[in-house]
């Protein structure tokens, strides 16, 4: 049976994506709904065709797709709102024919034995200014240093002049970019017309969707300065970038999911906790964390044993500058969350006996994902509270605000 699509069906939700990716919205359907409602609205009066005003947002000078991995990584730029609705200018190659998509993508069937590993060589100055302009991008954070080590071999330096494209929207995938120098355009056409919806400035990266997903670009990008890019072609990319994340999922999801505490988390939320987490390991009496410093951080052990002491000034022995141990957590258990819960800096110290691997989750992640779970860790506060009285006469005052 052969089936249609509808003539503007492709570039309508092309731009949905891309506005969903920008705005990060909590609630997906009430945010669809606004979404095509003002976009009616705005092509009943005529708006999106006379005046090239084909997404019902205002522009916005910063773009951030940094929210989760699996998604561009960039800077957040300073927002501006114009009491005018943008025009974009005419993109002529807008009109290029969109071709047939990449072949599909399966990482469990490469070889990394087959794979010939590619090296474009660099002077020194190169590999400096490669490793400055990668150095944050999301989806590298969790590559091993020969992983990061073949990336960094595999891309190319291009040079770009002012009004350049670097990727055209319905375009196939080819390569993903990181800046190092320069700013660009994003546009994304909608009904025919093209619209600039934020920019790039000196930093960032993009082109990553399409090798992921295997779906066309969802949105040009077009140089608005001279500058230069780094580019990793499609074969590396898959092959480091798209086989270690699925390798993460395979190993963590299964343990991520037996933990309790994440119980109340939905399937896809859970698969999100795998994503952002990071591993760290730790050697026979390393620090993990200290008492009084400023939280960051969220861990759960993976494997070995960590011990939680403090210090209180309560107990004769802190003047020989002793701490008590109150505590010990093993694997699927988790420590650090009630300086992210309540707000204030470390109540306690970490420390791995033997051989520890934790993993790790950011402030922000913690914030944005465990949402559901922050109850069930309210709870655990109470618990503490009865170690803490029964070790020192004292809750320490743990919950307490800070002043």
């Amino acid at each position: 049976m052969s089936i249609e699509i509808p003539e503007g069906l492709t570039e309508l939700l092309q731009s949905f994506t891309v506005e969903v990716l920008r705005k990060q919205p909590e609630d997906l359907l009430a945010f669809a709904l606004q979404y095509f409602t003002q976009l009616k609205e705005s092509q009943s009066q005529g708006a999106a065709l006379s005046h090239g005003t084909g997404l019902p947002f205002t522009h916005s000078k910063g773009v951030n797709f940094a929210e989760e991995p699996m998604q561009t990584d960039s800077e957040n730029g300073d927002e501006e709102e114009d009491d005018e609705e943008f025009v974009a200018p005419v993109i002529s190659r807008f009109s290029r024919r969109a071709s047939v998509c990449a072949e599909a993508y399966n990482p469990d069937e490469e070889d990394d034995e087959t794979e010939k590993r590619i090296i474009n060589p660099k002077t020194d100055d190169q590999r400096y200014r490669l490793q400055e302009a990668c150095k944050d991008i999301l989806l590298f954070k969790n590559l091993d240093q020969e992983q990061m080590s073949q990336v960094l071999d595999a891309m190319f330096e291009k040079l770009v002049e002012c009004g350049d494209h670097i990727i055209d929207q319905g375009d196939d995938g080819d390569n993903f970019y990181v800046i190092d120098r320069g700013t660009y355009d994003i546009y994304v056409k909608v009904e025919g017309v093209g619209r600039c919806v934020g920019c790039y400035d000196n930093r960032g990266s993009f082109g990553e969707l399409a090798l992921m997903y295997n779906t066309p670009r969802a949105a040009t990008i077009v140089a608005t300065s001279p500058g230069a890019i780094w580019c990793l072609d499609r074969v590396t990319f898959r092959r480091i970038i798209v086989k270690n994340n699925a390798k993460k999922r395979r190993m963590y999801e299964n343990f991520i999911e037996s933990l309790p505490f994440l119980k109340s988390l939905e399937v896809s939320e859970r698969l999100k906790v795998v994503d952002v987490i990071d591993t760290k390991t730790y050697v026979d009496g390393e620090q993990i964390i200290a008492q009084g410093d400023e939280a960051d951080s969220f861990f759960i052990v993976e494997s070995g044993e960590v011990k939680i002491t403090m210090k209180t000034k309560s107990k004769a022995d802190v003047e020989q500058n002793e701490a008590v141990e109150i505590a010990r957590y093993s694997r699927g258990q988790y420590f650090g969350e009630l300086a992210l819960v309540t707000n204030k800096p470390r109540a306690a110290s970490a420390y791995a006996i033997g051989g520890v691997k934790c993993l790790v989750m950011d402030v922000q992640a913690f914030e944005r994902l465990l949402g559901p779970c922050m109850e069930i860790m309210k709870r655990n506060i109470a618990n503490y509270e009865e170690q803490l009285v029964a070790l020192f006469g004292t809750n320490m005052d743990i919950t307490d605000p800070i002043s």
